[in-house]
């Protein structure tokens, strides 16, 4: 059923009211989550060394860096897992409650992290802020999507995603730098207070309704409704090609930061050295991200719409593009000496990014307005139970087959070269589906009615 376009003096491509406000909170709150999850990825050398001892050294496990993979993978598998359940919550119950609930969870479990002083127990926290984070991140480009309408969705969506990029550089420059400065439980320390107080002010939302931006009327839906997703061409392909992207991403970003240090760097001379170097690469690798992350992501979504008038399958292309172009770049990283192996970092972070705008709008557009939430929650399942679930642990376990009394650290750069490759598999799927999304874009609002 139509709703009507004259509702509140209200333009058919203006906002809902209370849109911009709602935005930012949802920003702030993606910003937080990358933070608390690249603060892991700064703090694995000096957890690693802590837990399991140093390469070379008596008593040093073996499977060290298998294990740090690990860390990872737990997170990842509990946030594939249940991120389905709240997709299902998300499309029938207040999602701002749902937020703040996950909020409190994964905030409580980070600190958790922190207070580790075996594998297993950082293990298990790990796991929990895996159960938390996904009460938020199908749920809340749901929000986005009904308070603004199709040709807006494109800049907005990378306004949203633009938090991961500079998320996880402060990760990564808040880990190294307290690891430094005091110990690398503390870094996990300080994520409890700005969850908690994001969380209380979730609760002075008021929900949005469903479908209201595509001026269409929300039902609720039963699970033969969800089959329809696998029926729409875009979003099949979409998810396919944001699997291979988090798989290669995902990865390489956990491991980024110690690939740096102990592979291409020179060793330290001293432990006061290490700490200052750790903390320094952390801090580069950081700075990167976030210029280069944010830059890409507010391009492409900016690309992506302003694109979409010329070629109808504009938001597959310009991840296709990005991805293509990142392949030669992540070589540069592996291969050229440093410090020009810093403009390949650059490079490979720009292209890897530029996608995260328009390959999201692609599922708000393409997805029924009832079912939004669940769309976005089977594909967090798909990328990531393909993706970056099991990347770390596939880096990590490369790096310990490698090893051997010449080379007792392994050859991390042959892990991530292996990885690498599947970063041309998303372009090729991307630019695959650009002749169908005009299509699935107009039939979107009525594909349940």
């Amino acid at each position: 059923m139509a709703v009507n376009t004259s509702e509140g003096g209200r333009g058919p491509d203006a906002p809902l009211p209370g849109a911009r406000n709602a935005l930012v909170l949802l920003l702030l709150i993606n910003l937080f989550n990358y933070i608390d999850r690249y603060i892991l990825a700064s703090t694995l050398s000096p957890i690693s060394a802590e837990l399991f001892g140093k390469p070379g050294e008596p008593g040093y496990d073996p499977n060290a860096a298998a294990k740090m993979g690990l860390l990872g993978t737990g997170f990842m598998v509990a946030y594939m897992v249940l991120a389905p359940l709240f997709g299902y919550l998300g499309d029938r119950f207040n999602r701002w409650i749902l937020i703040a609930i996950g909020l409190v969870l994964w905030s409580l479990a980070s600190a958790g992290s922190g207070l580790a002083t075996t594998f297993g127990f950082l293990l298990l926290m790990r796991i929990l802020v895996g159960v938390g984070e996904p009460a938020y991140a199908p749920v809340a480009p749901t929000l986005i999507a009904d308070m603004y309408p199709v040709k807006r969705r494109g800049a907005v969506m990378a306004w949203f995603y633009a938090a991961i990029p500079v998320g996880s550089a402060l990760g990564y420059v808040l880990g190294g730098l307290l690891a430094q400065w005091m110990t690398w439980h503390w870094a996990f320390f300080v994520t409890l207070p700005p969850g908690i107080i994001l969380a209380a002010w979730c609760l002075f939302k008021k929900e949005t309704p469903r479908g209201a931006a595509d001026r269409s009327t929300a039902r609720p839906f039963s699970f033969k409704d969800c089959l329809v997703l696998l029926k729409i061409p875009s979003y099949v392909i979409n998810v396919a090609g944001m699997t291979a992207m988090t798989f290669a991403i995902g990865g390489i970003s956990y491991w980024a930061p110690k690939y740096l240090v102990e592979y291409r760097m020179p060793p330290a001379e001293s432990p006061e050295a290490q700490a200052a170097l750790n903390a320094s690469v952390s801090f580069a690798f950081g700075a990167i991200t976030a210029v280069a992350g944010l830059a890409a992501t507010l391009l492409g979504g900016w690309a992506g719409d302003r694109l979409r008038s010329r070629f109808s399958g504009s938001y597959f292309l310009v991840s296709a593009a990005g991805m293509l172009a990142g392949f030669p770049m992540l070589l540069g990283v592996l291969y050229a000496p440093f410090p020009l192996a810093w403009v390949f970092v650059f490079l490979a972070v720009f292209c890897l990014f530029f996608n995260t705008g328009p390959s999201n709008t692609i599922i708000a557009n393409v997805a029924p307005p009832p079912i939004r939430a669940t769309a976005y929650a089977f594909c967090i399942f798909v990328i990531h139970a393909l993706g970056d679930a099991i990347s770390p642990a596939i880096i990590g376990w490369i790096t310990d087959r490698t090893r051997t009394p010449e080379n007792p650290k392994g050859d991390m750069t042959l892990a991530f070269l292996v990885v690498s490759f599947i970063v041309l598999v998303g372009g090729v799927l991307w630019a695959l589906g650009t002749r169908h999304l005009a299509r699935d874009t107009a039939a979107a609002p009525s594909r349940l009615a």
